[in-house]
């Protein structure tokens, strides 16, 4: 499925975000702008309190700016009423969570198919595509099986063909690799890249994790709520542990 990647999926325009913390006002964004093309592979990565996370809820319609503004393919997230979102983040957008966030109770396919189910798709469409997207990240033969039943890396594969259901243009991935060994980890993280070179999927990753740099085309530094430098991998240079 080839995308056009000469345009910016994503893009902020001097972004803030504050929160209420009992008398305290905390700012985790401080004017945070920048472009993210289809297609390409980011990692966002910062220490603890950086306001990572706070960024990625804003490139993920997940949160709205204090001020500022978000566009997802040149729509400007912060007007959309709350259908209009769940629209976006159930057509554009697929998430893929450090914790997994499958449903227990149910198998794999059916964890798979469920963005698909809400997208309005046939019975036999959805069952169909759920299978292929299973196949595509290694678990044809585990769709019956239940989340408890799987090691972690097979809940985060299944995690992977879920986000991919509705064919998003974004795939944004929270830590992906944060509850895995180290093996499982690198699989997990190719696995991703080899996602978004197929299919021309714009993944966005916030990550400790060092290895992530090795499949990113940009690594975006965020350091108080600001954009500390933007690299890009062929001018990377980091060692293990450069990363709080």
């Amino acid at each position: 499925m080839a995308r056009d990647n000469s345009h910016n999926v994503v893009r902020l325009s001097d972004v803030t975000k504050s929160f209420q913390l009992g008398q305290n006002t905390v700012e985790a964004l401080k004017g945070v702008s920048m472009e993210i093309k289809a297609g390409e592979y980011i990692s966002i990565m910062g220490p603890s309190g950086s306001g990572k996370s706070t960024l990625f809820n804003m490139i993920g319609a997940l949160d709205k700016p204090t001020s500022g503004r978000v566009f997802i393919d040149e729509v400007n997230v912060s007007q959309l009423d709350a259908y209009e979102l769940a629209w976006l983040r159930c057509r554009k957008i697929g998430y893929i969570f450090q914790t997994f966030n499958l449903i227990q109770v149910m198998t794999a396919i059916e964890n798979v198919t469920l963005p698909m189910i809400f997208a309005g798709l046939s019975r036999d469409r959805y069952l169909e595509k759920g299978l292929e997207l299973l196949k595509l990240v290694g678990l044809g033969e585990r769709y019956q099986h239940k989340p408890s039943e799987l090691s972690g890396g097979q809940q985060q594969r299944v995690a992977i063909a879920r986000s991919l259901a509705n064919d998003p243009a974004i795939i944004l991935a929270d830590e992906p690799t944060g509850n895995l060994d180290l093996a499982t980890g690198e699989e997990i993280i190719y696995l991703l890249k080899q996602m978004s070179r197929e299919r021309q999927v714009t993944v966005i990753s916030a990550t400790h994790d060092i290895k992530m740099i090795n499949v990113s085309d940009r690594v975006v530094w965020i350091r108080d709520g600001r954009i500390d430098r933007i690299e890009d991998r062929d001018r990377l240079t980091v060692s293990v542990g450069a990363v709080a």
